[in-house]
């Protein structure tokens, strides 16, 4: 088992399957010793944790919620690509959507639950470049998609 994997064992995160693409797409495609990830969703066991728009249907700590389920989504995402997460050499840039109510502008705290998590598994190597993003809607109704690229080691 991976040290990354420890961590986040020792958190009581235990990463699932990568979740199957939705439609005509790859999860995770690397170019050179970049993997860039596809969007991901909030899905536990192939439902949606929470479904609808942050700052009505979903408070912010939902969102967050939300956000950190993401993340651990794209993590099984990247441990199928890859093997190994010890891999990874850092995380270079998330790109974050909140499916936000009109006149909601907290999407920095909602994409935190990602951002936050990525720094207590991989440490200073989970610092990363970061857009978090309003939409007025997301595919299946989800409250948060985020996609990730992430440098491996050579």
């Amino acid at each position: 088992m991976s040290q990354v994997e420890k961590r986040l064992e020792e958190m009581g995160i235990v990463l699932g399957v990568a979740p199957k693409p939705a439609a005509e797409y790859v999860p995770a495609k690397t170019v050179l010793n970049l993997v860039y990830t596809s969007g991901a969703d909030c899905r536990i066991n192939g439902e949606l944790m929470y479904e609808g728009k942050v700052g009505s249907d979903l408070t912010v700590a939902q969102g967050y919620e939300a956000s950190r389920q993401v993340m651990i989504n794209l993590l099984s995402v990247l441990k199928g690509h890859i093997g190994d997460l010890d891999r990874v050499k850092q995380v270079v840039k998330l790109l974050g959507f909140v499916n936000s109510a009109d006149g909601f502008t907290e999407q920095p705290y909602v994409i935190n639950g990602a951002s936050e998590l990525l720094v207590q598994v991989f440490g200073e190597k989970g610092r990363h470049a970061r857009s978090a993003i309003a939409s007025n809607e997301l595919p299946f109704n989800t409250p948060v998609e985020i996609e990730m690229i992430v440098e491996l080691e050579e």
